[in-house]
């Protein structure tokens, strides 16, 4: 059953019109949406909710429809589902890819077995979402892949005092000494690097680091804080990561307040 809240969408248009970033009036521009799905209530609730927010929205019924639209048409976003007549719904976001459509995907689908949304994802989805579902949840995941796609370009460098993290070359220096770092290592110290000066939790890194399925209880960030502070610090007299006991770790210059 999906949960649509007809009280959700008060005040909430203004909010979901993005703004374009090189127009100095700040015009608004039309944000649109297209949805596969050949179930015909979820389609129209899902459709009814996404306009009643303020969005322009596409339905297609089969996969093939779909991606003629997708491929011919411009969105910020898609929802799929899975089970479509004609073509099912991960060869049509395989076929997007393939032919250069990076339109952000949000999978909607009743299959919620792991191993489901893991394929779902490394077919190229950006999301995914198990049936039944409240509509207010899918608005708040359509927001944020549109603003992740909206988002500026980020900087391909990040400096911390005399850390540097070169996010081209995958490169770190401390002090003008190159510091070898795994993938893991990286992607955790690049968290902090962006979050310098804040305390950030276990769950948090967990999130960001592993994804949503891991125990916070876990030793696991514990480990790995461990090992890039060896080898962040070592050596060096300003430390620069620093465990808040109870709360968090947070990577900073000694002079720098959380």
């Amino acid at each position: 059953m999906v949960r649509l809240d007809k009280g959700f969408f008060s005040g909430k248009i203004l909010e979901l019109i993005l703004r374009t970033s090189n127009s100095s009036k700040g015009d608004a521009r039309v944000v649109r949406i297209l949805v596969v799905e050949d179930d015909l209530k979820i389609a129209q609730f899902v459709t009814d909710g996404l306009q009643q927010s303020g969005f322009v929205v596409d339905r297609a019924a089969d996969g093939e429809t779909g991606v003629d639209l997708a491929s011919t048409e411009s969105y910020d976003a898609a929802i799929v589902d899975i089970m479509l007549p004609k073509m099912d719904g991960l060869t049509l976001i395989e076929q997007l890819r393939h032919q250069n459509i990076h339109t952000p995907v949000i999978i909607l689908s009743a299959r919620q077995a792991v191993a489901d949304r893991v394929r779902g994802l490394q077919t190229g989805s950006d999301d995914y979402l198990t049936k039944p579902f409240a509509f207010a949840e899918l608005l708040a995941r359509v927001q944020a892949l549109i603003r992740r796609g909206a988002a500026p370009v980020q900087a391909s460098r990040l400096t911390v005092g005399s850390l540097t993290m070169d996010l081209l070359s995958r490169e770190v220096t401390r002090g003008g000494k190159k510091i070898d770092l795994n993938p893991r290592e990286f992607t955790l110290l690049e968290y902090l690097m962006r979050n310098s000066g804040r305390v950030v939790s276990k769950t948090m890194i967990l999130d960001q680091v592993w994804g949503y399925h891991f125990d916070p209880q876990t030793n696991m960030v514990d480990v790995l804080v461990c090992r890039l502070r060896n080898k962040i610090d070592k050596g060096y007299s300003d430390k620069m990561t620093h465990t808040i006991r109870g709360v968090g770790y947070v990577l900073k210059l000694p002079d720098q307040e959380e």
